[in-house]
């Protein structure tokens, strides 16, 4: 009688061990899920950023100028990609033009530094405009650093194309992009 006793406590035990590890996978599966999703990436879309090389007023100026050169460069071909898959691809292939057409602002401009453009992934703030909020988190992003890139950037969002005009909060979306915006809202 006594082995049964033991038998049907060690069975119990096998039981609750069982229960205890699923319970467990469970668990940590839910949070990993919620961590994802709070600081993953964010692979709907395609940043830009260009980072100026001081936060001189100088500096600061010639950033601005390199991003109308740059946003003029790559308005044609980003209206041809349909997918961020296209629009990053088409990006990698452009990277040395890109510098190029950085370069010549730069030169032009009596600045002796050049830039560098990659894609990377990297963590951004939260940032909003109006109704548009982009969340903290991991961006793929094309950089272009011009100079030393320690001071203040400009950014937009590469794809799906929303460029932003004007100062202050009064930004003006271009009538493809509001589209295309509305359309990822809507999902």
């Amino acid at each position: 009688m006594r082995i049964f006793k033991v038998k049907r406590t060690v069975i119990k035990m096998k039981k609750f061990c069982i229960t205890f590890t699923l319970f467990l996978i469970i668990i940590l599966s839910v949070i990993a899920v919620g961590a994802n999703s709070e600081s993953g990436a964010h692979t709907e879309y395609l940043r830009i950023h260009i980072r100026a090389d001081s936060n001189e007023t100088e500096a600061q100026s010639v950033k601005y100028r390199v991003k109308d050169a740059v946003v003029a460069y790559l308005t044609p071909f980003i209206a041809e990609c349909d997918t961020k898959i296209k629009a990053e691809s088409m990006l990698n292939e452009r990277l040395s033009e890109i510098e190029k057409v950085a370069d010549k602002v730069l030169l032009e401009q009596g600045f002796e530094y050049k830039s560098h453009a990659k894609i990377n992934t990297e963590k951004f703030p939260t940032r909003s405009y109006g109704d548009f909020t982009l969340e903290q988190g991991f961006y793929d992003a094309l950089i272009i650093e011009l100079g030393s890139g320690k001071g203040d950037n400009w950014w937009c969002v590469v794809y799906p194309p929303l460029c932003f005009t004007g100062k202050g909060a009064n930004y003006v979306y271009k009538s493809k992009i509001l589209e295309i915006i509305k359309r990822f809202s809507e999902k």
